[in-house]
C-alpha cells in the first residue's frame, strides 16, 4: 500500500507534506488509531445513556466498549499487529479495556494537549478509525447532536459547519494518517463520505425528532467489524485528504457573556453580540484556540 505523511512544526508553525510510495504487502503488520465516542453508539436515544452518574449509562458503556472491540476485531483481521484506542467521552473512563484484544493500547483521560479526541496521533500509524461519532451542533441528525460542549450554538469552519468528526478528520491528516472508516448517526456517516467516498462507514440510528431508530446492536458491531477489515484492505491511501491552506472558524455561542470572554484570545474578533471569529493559515492553532476557550 502507499502511504502519505505529513508533518508539523509547531516551534515554526509551518506544515508541509511529504509523498513516499512505498509498496508493501497486504498482510503487514499495521498500526491502526481508533477515536471512540458514545452519542453515535447503536440504541442511544437520550443524555441520561452517555452520563456516567445516571442508571441507564452501563448499557451503552458497554455497547460502547463492544463497538470499539469489533473494530479492533476487523482491524487484526486485516493484519493489525498493534491498535491505539482513545477513549474519547466525557471523562474518558468508558471503555472496558478487559474486554479489548490484547494487542490494544488505551488512552484513558485527557491529557489536556491540542489533538484532544485524537491525542498520540502521529505519522507512524497506517491509519485512523472513529467509532460512535455523532452530528454536529444543532444538527437534526441525531438528538444528542453536539460539537465538543453545550455553550456552543453552532462552529463553522471556512463556512462549514463543525462536527467532532470534522475535527479528528483533519487532525489526522494533519499527521498524514488517513481515516478510513467511521461509524455513527446516519447524518455524521452521510458527512464523511461528502469528504471521501473511500471512507467505510456503519450507520448505528438515524435522529427523528427525539427520537433515534436503529439495527439491533449485534448486527451493527457484526458489519463494524466486518467493514473495518474491507477499509483496511483497500488502498488507504485513497482515503488522505487535502489540508486547507486557510481556516475562518466562526463560534457562535449561546451567551454572549461567553463570546465577549474569548474574544480577549490572540487573533480573535467579536463580530456581534453571541459571535467571534478566529482566522489562521495552520490547523494547529485552531485546536489550541480550542483548548483555551473549551478550558480542557
Amino acid at each position: 500500500m502507499k502511504r502519505t505523511f505529513a508533518t508539523f512544526d509547531k516551534a515554526s508553525g509551518f506544515s508541509c507534506r511529504e509523498i513516499q510510495n512505498a509498496d508493501e504487502s497486504e498482510d503487514e503488520n499495521m498500526k491502526i488509531y481508533i477515536s471512540a465516542d458514545i452519542e453515535g453508539v447503536a440504541g442511544i436515544a437520550h443524555w441520561n445513556e452517555c452520563d456516567k452518574s445516571k442508571a441507564d449509562y452501563k448499557e451503552f458503556a458497554k455497547q460502547m466498549t463492544l463497538e470499539v472491540k469489533a473494530a479492533c476485531e476487523g482491524a487484526t483481521e486485516a493484519g493489525a499487529r498493534e491498535i491505539w484506542v482513545n477513549d474519547a467521552h466525557d471523562s474518558g473512563r468508558n471503555i472496558d479495556h478487559s474486554l479489548l484484544p490484547k494487542n490494544t493500547k488505551i488512552i484513558r483521560g485527557w491529557s489536556k494537549h491540542p489533538y484532544g479526541m485524537m491525542q498520540e496521533i502521529d505519522s507512524s500509524f497506517d491509519a485512523s478509525i472513529l467509532i460512535g461519532y455523532h452530528s454536529y451542533s444543532s444538527s437534526a441528525g441525531n438528538l444528542l447532536a453536539h460539537t465538543m460542549s453545550g455553550q456552543f450554538q453552532s462552529i463553522k469552519i471556512n463556512g462549514m459547519l463543525l462536527s467532532e468528526f470534522l475535527i479528528s478528520l483533519y487532525t489526522s491528516n494533519l499527521e498524514g494518517v488517513p481515516v478510513v472508516f467511521l461509524s455513527g448517526d446516519e447524518g455524521i456517516c452521510d458527512s464523511g463520505r461528502k469528504f471521501s467516498n473511500n471512507i467505510k462507514t456503519v450507520a448505528t440510528l438515524k435522529g427523528v425528532g427525539e427520537s433515534a431508530i436503529g439495527e439491533h446492536p449485534v448486527k451493527i458491531t457484526e458489519e463494524i467489524k466486518e467493514n473495518v477489515r474491507l477499509a483496511l484492505k483497500n488502498d488507504i491511501s485513497k482515503c488522505i485528504i487535502n489540508m486547507p491552506n486557510f481556516y475562518k472558524v466562526e463560534i457562535e455561542f449561546k451567551k454572549p457573556s461567553n463570546a465577549y470572554r474569548n474574544s480577549f484570545y490572540p487573533g480573535m474578533k467579536q463580530v456581534s453580540d453571541t459571535k467571534v471569529v478566529l482566522e489562521v493559515k495552520e490547523y494547529f492553532e485552531v485546536l489550541r484556540m480550542f483548548v483555551f476557550i473549551l478550558g480542557f
